[in-house]
């Protein structure tokens, strides 16, 4: 009887398969300059390169030594951070959660074509699992496992005592945290990374995340309910902070509470892209409405008109 991440798997590679077959043409080129077939610059010959580099040609045209750099084809160890904190499991059954889910393992799908290596890193503030990188189906189905399985259950709360009436909410989660641990995690190797989030949590996570660009190529994916951009008229109803589990009653129909939400989500999105563009990586979002492979294509074509 087949699982259900193997299910997840068979349903992801006939959706992959059908949508994207023709799009991604070829093996994974890096960013570095190293020894290949594919010549892409000159540089200035240093004492510390290899003669055989030599470019005689140029080096007699200039009366000055120059070396050939090449494109390195190697190959490639991708990692996929995964916020798994409360906040992602907006949305119930087909959030923000699953979103991620599904496009961690397309993801790991393709990366993995040609014998690149997968790993994953599995993030919330009371846990995280990290799962080397390998290759092959078999790993792909371990992350799909993982990714799967349900959120620990929460503690019943304990009964309030008299004396002490406030009670300081749980901490939201700690983006930095998980992106310092990202590169503790990848510091052997450049990698490619996925940072999947809805980037919800304590601020001041762009200078880890400009830090992690520095040694790896990263693509940042947002995913985002369109609740959280523009509240729906439900009358009245009661919210709760899935981070701090802080509740209160809301009339949505309230003009002027929507009007100061709409504010504060535009004041929110900008204030997120100037964080990416300060870390320098592009924001890809992905809401929980859309097809998903339509927005991974349009993802990837970005990513090959943007990269360096």
């Amino acid at each position: 009887m087949a699982t259900p991440s193997d299910r997840l798997l068979r349903r992801l590679e006939w959706r992959l398969g059908r949508r994207l077959d023709g799009r991604l043409q070829g093996a994974y080129r890096t960013v570095w300059h190293g020894t290949g077939i594919d010549f892409t610059d000159l540089r200035a010959y240093t004492p510390e390169d290899d003669v055989r580099h030599i470019d005689w040609n140029v080096t007699a045209r200039l009366d000055e030594p120059f070396v050939r750099q090449y494109t390195e084809d190697r190959e490639l160890t991708a990692w996929l951070v995964v916020d798994k904190s409360a906040s992602m499991r907006f949305g119930g059954h087909d959030g923000k959660d699953s979103v991620a889910t599904e496009l961690a393992v397309s993801l790991a799908k393709l990366v993995s074509k040609g014998g690149n290596r997968v790993g994953a890193i599995l993030f919330d503030n009371a846990a995280h699992k990290v799962i080397p990188p390998r290759g092959g189906r078999d790993q792909i189905l371990r992350i799909a496992h993982e990714l799967l399985k349900p959120a620990p259950a929460a503690k019943p709360a304990k009964p309030a005592k008299p004396a002490r009436k406030s009670k300081q909410p749980a901490p939201t989660t700690d983006l930095s945290a998980m992106l310092n641990l990202a590169a503790l995690t990848t510091a052997k190797r450049r990698s490619l990374i996925f940072v999947m989030s809805d980037f919800i949590g304590e601020p001041g996570w762009d200078r880890p995340l400009g830090m992690l660009t520095h040694r790896h190529e990263v693509v940042c994916v947002r995913v985002v309910d369109p609740a959280e951009l523009d509240l729906p008229d439900l009358g009245l109803i009661l919210v709760e902070d899935a981070e701090t589990g802080e509740q209160i009653l809301v009339d949505t129909s309230d003009p002027l509470l929507r009007g100061r939400l709409a504010t504060q989500v535009d004041a929110r999105e900008a204030e997120l892209t100037g964080a990416m563009r300060r870390a320098g990586v592009a924001d890809h979002r992905i809401t929980t409405d859309q097809d998903l492979m339509a927005a991974l294509v349009q993802m990837v074509q970005a990513s090959g008109r943007g990269r360096r």
